[in-house]
């Protein structure tokens, strides 16, 4: 779940999926494709290359109903940015349980944090690393036991993140101790 632009690095999810197009797995990539069309078209013709066309689908956006479903028939949710200030998309995945697969910048390994015991619900690589990326997917689809203990990590971390009520409240007191008049800049 990410717009399509070269900043969320969907080249590289699709590169490292062709890296374990033998084993079986399908992709559906929910986001916005409007952002940079000549990006989307590019990852359409690398995809087709690859002949993955059956397996990895650019959805388009997804909110509402549609968007839990998506989320609701996921096993694993993947995140390939090349930067991140916080990864609301990856808290929205661990919310509802759904371990996760990302690189590691900004503020993805604070969004994926720990479980309440420890557990880590999901996997970090680094940002430039497609093989590693495949070498992880492979892990996730051929190892039931990492996806045993990834999943089971994800549903303790969403027991531990607040819900939106309490995000909000907890925005809006901060907004309130903001002086009322805005400073001028020097």
């Amino acid at each position: 779940v990410a717009a399509v632009t070269p900043r969320k690095g969907q080249h590289r999810l699709v590169e490292a999926l062709a890296a374990v197009a033998d084993l079986p797995w399908s992709c559906v990539c929910v986001g916005g494709l409007a952002q940079d069309p000549e990006y989307a078209d590019r990852l359409r013709s690398l995809i087709a290359r690859h002949g993955l066309q059956e397996r990895l689908v650019f959805a388009g956006p997804r909110a509402g109903a549609d968007l839990d479903a998506t989320y609701a028939a996921a096993d694993l949710m993947v995140l390939t940015s090349y930067a991140e200030t916080y990864g609301m998309a990856v808290t929205e995945a661990l919310a509802r349980g759904i371990p996760v697969l990302a690189t590691d910048v900004g503020g993805l390994p604070e969004a994926v944090g720990r479980a309440p015991d420890g557990g880590v619900p999901g996997i970090l690589v680094p940002p430039e690393d497609p093989v590693a990326l495949a070498a992880e997917l492979r892990g996730w689809f051929g190892e039931p036991d990492v996806r045993r203990r990834l999943k089971a990590a994800a549903r303790g971390r969403r027991a531990a993140l607040n819900g939106w009520a309490s995000t909000a409240q907890s925005l809006a007191g901060v907004l309130h101790r903001l002086p009322g008049e805005p400073r001028r800049a020097a």
